[in-house]
């Protein structure tokens, strides 16, 4: 089991680490920052925050000695508009998707053998890739110039973005990415070429005969099972999906309880059935289900489902989990995740029971086992 844990804040970076008497916080960096996303490389042991400096523009910083030290990295930077192309328009708010750097929202290693590889999903909508530690970067035009781009919009944010990347322990060159708004879209040659792969999921927002338009989908999040890369699982805007066939077609997850809403989705390593979701009220409210947390686990595939609770909130709780907050160890068993209103709870049985770390982090972004 992974005993430590990396917690990306809204006012800093938190490192939590399980010593003699406990889980407890042992470092922070960048107290003050926005911290969008933190990688540990598990790769060479390196660390990758990514900080929004609001007037200053994103920063990425690097870590070669576990956190004693950090260095300011590259930040991915945009192509300049190509002549004789149309600029790329948000279809809900008619105005041009800008070709600046808004936010880092995923950063993950490349395959075990690539040393230094790196890929960065941001807003408004780039994917890039990088070969030497995040010290330069290179953006797939193949995706970022590629005409069904037109129908991505933003969601929850202005503009449209890549919050999920996938790189298939198999072969590094098979790469998924999930988009709010544009789908689940593919590259089989590392990025030369792409196919939007969300067949199969439904967009209850959009008008009926759009509703299954692969390109259109707001999945918030999409993980992979390490141990059996075909599957994948997404917790949609509504609704949880799954593929058992390396994205060919996704199915729909219809005996969800509590609420089919929710942003974060966790599987475990070795078995692909086995996967966590934090339900949540969705659109206007954003809160916890009838203001208690509770978190949801599938061991059938989602044939059915149990809701856990033991050791969370269930009185006058209002936490809401971001996409990025919920997260899994190697060995399957630990889990942790933080909420909007700085709470952290960490389970070491695969959620049957949930101890609270913090009740008074800033809030919490992303959560990683180190």
């Amino acid at each position: 089991m992974s005993d430590r844990l990396l917690v990306a804040t809204r006012k800093g970076l938190f490192d939590v680490v399980r010593g003699p008497s406990g889980w407890r916080i042992v470092s922070v960096w960048f107290l003050g920052d926005s911290v969008s996303m933190v990688l540990p490389d598990r790769r060479d042991g390196r660390l990758y925050a990514a900080i929004g400096h609001g007037h200053f523009g994103v920063k990425l910083h690097r870590s070669d000695d576990g956190g004693k030290s950090w260095a300011e990295a590259v930040a991915p930077a945009y192509p300049p508009p190509r002549e004789g192309i149309e600029p790329f328009i948000c279809p809900y708010r008619k105005t041009p998707i800008p070709n600046s750097l808004e936010l880092v929202w995923a950063l993950e290693p490349g395959g075990e053998r690539e040393a230094g590889v790196l890929w960065c999903g941001t807003v408004p909508g780039g994917l890039f890739r990088s070969s030497d530690r995040g010290q330069s970067w290179e953006i797939m035009e193949s995706l970022w110039f590629n005409e069904a781009r037109r129908e991505w919009a933003g969601g929850g944010l202005d503009w449209p973005g890549i919050h999920s990347v996938c790189v298939d322990p198999r072969d590094p060159r098979r790469v998924s990415v999930g988009i709010s708004c544009g789908g689940v879209w593919q590259t089989t040659d590392g990025g030369a070429t792409w196919q939007c792969r969300a067949t199969g999921m439904r967009a209850a927002y959009t008008p009926p005969e759009t509703a299954y338009h692969p390109n259109i989908q707001d999945p918030h999040c999409v993980v992979q099972c390490r141990a059996s890369s075909d599957v994948m699982w997404a917790q949609h805007h509504n609704g949880i999906f799954r593929t058992t066939d390396g994205a060919a077609s996704w199915h729909e997850i219809e005996n969800v309880p509590l609420s089919a809403f929710g942003f974060a989705v966790a599987v475990h390593p070795h078995h692909a059935d086995t996967a966590w979701f934090v339900p949540a009220v969705k659109d206007e409210r954003r809160v916890a289900v009838d203001a208690r947390v509770a978190v949801t686990r599938t061991r059938d595939g989602g044939r059915s489902f149990e809701v856990l609770t033991h050791g969370l909130p269930q009185e006058h709780a209002y936490d809401l989990v971001f996409r990025h907050a919920l997260a899994i160890d190697e060995s399957g068993d630990r889990l942790a995740f933080g909420s909007t209103t700085g709470a952290l709870w960490l389970s070491e049985n695969q959620g049957d029971h949930w101890s609270e770390l913090s009740a008074h982090l800033p809030p919490i972004q992303c959560v990683r086992f180190a």
